[in-house]
C-alpha cells in the first residue's frame, strides 16, 4: 500500500493489510462501497477491530459512521454471539447497504441497530457507561466531540478507537493546518494526555488508527 507522504509502496505494510484475507461478504460490501463513494476501513482495521471487540467480549458496540456495513461486520465477527452492534450514518442508504451485508455475513437482524442520523443528536440519546467498544470513522472535524460522547458512553475497561488519526499523514506536517489535520492534532492530544486512558497511535489501515482503554480503576463520565 502507497506510503500516506511519498506515495511509495511500503511492501510491508503491504504484507500485514493482506495477512488476514476477506471473505465473500466483505468483499462484496467494499465493491458496493465503491460504487456510492464511500472509503471503508481497510483489511488491517478490519481485524484490528475483531480482536478488540473479542479481547474485551465485547457485547455493546457502537459504531460511528456504517457505510456499507464492512467495519460493522468485522466488528461482529469479534463480538459475543448475543451482543448488538449500534451504528449511526446519515445516509439511510448506507443503512440498508449494511443491513444487506450483515445479512450476507449470516448475522442475525436481532445484533444490530442501524439509526439515520447525526451522531452527535444521536449519541447523546444512548445510556451512559453501557458500551464496551466505541468506533468513530465520521467527520474528522469533530472527532473530538465524539471523543467526549465516547468517555460517557464506555463503562470502565472499555476501548474508544478512531480511525483517519493521523490526517493522511499530514499530522506530522507543521504547515498542514486545513481544518480536518487540525481536528486530528487535538484528538490525538487529548487522548493522550487523558490521565483515564491508555491510548497507542497506530499508521494502519486509512491515515491511522487511534485506540485507548479506560481505566478500570477510573470509570469516566
Amino acid at each position: 500500500m502507497p506510503d500516506t507522504v511519498t506515495g511509495a509502496v511500503d511492501p510491508t505494510a503491504a504484507y500485514t493489510e493482506g495477512f488476514l484475507l476477506e471473505d465473500p461478504p466483505l468483499r462484496a460490501a467494499r465493491a458496493r462501497a465503491e460504487e456510492v463513494g464511500i472509503v471503508p476501513v481497510a483489511p488491517g482495521t478490519g481485524s484490528i477491530l475483531r480482536f478488540l471487540a473479542a479481547s474485551v467480549a465485547a457485547r455493546t458496540v457502537v459504531e460511528i459512521g456504517t457505510g456499507t456495513g464492512v467495519s460493522g461486520t468485522w466488528l461482529l465477527r469479534g463480538m459475543r454471539p448475543d451482543g448488538t452492534l449500534t451504528t449511526i450514518d446519515v445516509e439511510a442508504e448506507h443503512l440498508r447497504l449494511a443491513r444487506r451485508t450483515y445479512a450476507d455475513a449470516g448475522m442475525a437482524p436481532n445484533r444490530s441497530r442501524l439509526i439515520t442520523g447525526r451522531a452527535l443528536d444521536v449519541l447523546p440519546r444512548l445510556t451512559d457507561s453501557a458500551y464496551d467498544l466505541v468506533f468513530c470513522d465520521g467527520d474528522q472535524r469533530e472527532a473530538t466531540d465524539y471523543f467526549n460522547q465516547a468517555l460517557r458512553l464506555l463503562r470502565a475497561g472499555g476501548i474508544v478507537v478512531f480511525t483517519g488519526a493521523l490526517a493522511g499523514g499530514r499530522v506530522a506536517d507543521p504547515d498542514a493546518r486545513d481544518a480536518e489535520t487540525t481536528a486530528a492534532r487535538e484528538l490525538v492530544t487529548a487522548v493522550r494526555d487523558d490521565s483515564r486512558l491508555t491510548p497507542m497511535l497506530l499508521t494502519t489501515g486509512n491515515g491511522g488508527l487511534l485506540v485507548a482503554v479506560v481505566a478500570k480503576s477510573s470509570p469516566v463520565g
